[in-house]
This record gives structure tokens, sequence and C-alpha cells, in this order.
């Protein structure tokens, strides 16, 4: 074997380890590339307690419940479903029911998230996409003049009032 066809060898077989080892990297984090999940994918993906996640949707309406100091707890929903969040911390100041959430923590045996991250919507306008996509595609209306009703009342879309 000529010098030049050892170093294509050489580069042949670097090249074909390299796109292994990336190939094998890749699908060992295929489940972890997740930005949030919904309730409803939580539901249907049977989620083992114990995981840590990220859950994203709505703050259900009426939900939110101030404990002492600051403790707080709510619902999160995607209007199909719905997951109880515990969080203690101070949350953020655009953070409110019928808004944009996504939470990070901890799923409990008894499927609540407690949660050491809560993060909302960025202004009135813009939610993240990945949320926004998510609840689309699950049938929410999202927009000016868009109104749900709770997971736990109808689970569906209530049409914008007339004025």
């Amino acid at each position: 074997m000529t010098r030049k066809q050892r170093r294509g060898t050489l580069i042949l077989v670097a090249v074909a380890v390299l796109g292994l080892a990336a190939i094998l990297t890749l699908f060992a984090l295929k489940d972890s590339v997740v930005f949030f999940h919904t309730p409803s994918d939580i539901a249907e993906e049977n989620v083992k307690p114990g995981d840590r996640i990220r859950l994203g949707g709505l703050v259900e309406e009426g939900s939110v419940k101030r404990g002492e100091g600051t403790s707080v707890r709510f619902v999160v929903t995607d209007t199909l479903k719905t997951v109880p969040v515990s969080y203690k911390g101070v949350l953020p100041d655009l953070f409110r029911e019928g808004q944009g959430v996504v939470a990070e923590g901890v799923l409990g045996p008894d499927g609540q998230l407690t949660a050491d991250t809560v993060l909302a919507k960025h202004d009135e306008n813009y939610m993240p996409p990945e949320v926004a996509d998510a609840l689309k595609a699950r049938g929410v209306k999202l927009g000016e003049g868009a109104q749900h009703k709770s997971a736990s009342t109808a689970g569906g879309v209530e049409p914008p009032k007339q004025q």
C-alpha cells in the first residue's frame, strides 16, 4: 500500500467512526431533546414518577392558590388534560391565569409536578412557539378574542363574547 492509499484509508475510517459516534449520541438523546410536554402528552406517554420534565400549557382559570410565603399551587392545562403544579419561589411578573407557562420540575407519584422553575410568556402577544404549536395541534384557538373553558368544566373552547 502506498502512503497516499494509507492516508485515504485512515481518513475514511476516521469519518466512519465519527459518523457512528454522532448517530449513537443523537439516538441516545432523542427523548431528552423535547422542549416540554403538554398535560395530554404526560397522560399518553405514561411519564414515570420521579422523572424530571418540562410541562407547558395554559394556567387554568381559577386554579392559582397561594400558600404560606412564596408557595403557590396552580393547574396547567391544554384544555384536554390537566396537571397540578406546586412551586415554591417568586413567580415571574407576567404569570397569571389563562396565560402560557412552562414549568420545570419532578413529577410525583400522585401526578403533581413539583416545579423548581416557572417561565411565563414574554408579553401580551408572545407565547413560546413550541407551546403555541402544541396547543394548536390540540385544537386550541389562540389569538385575540380566544377564550377557553377549563378542562375540568368542559374541555372545549368558548366562542368569543359579543360586544
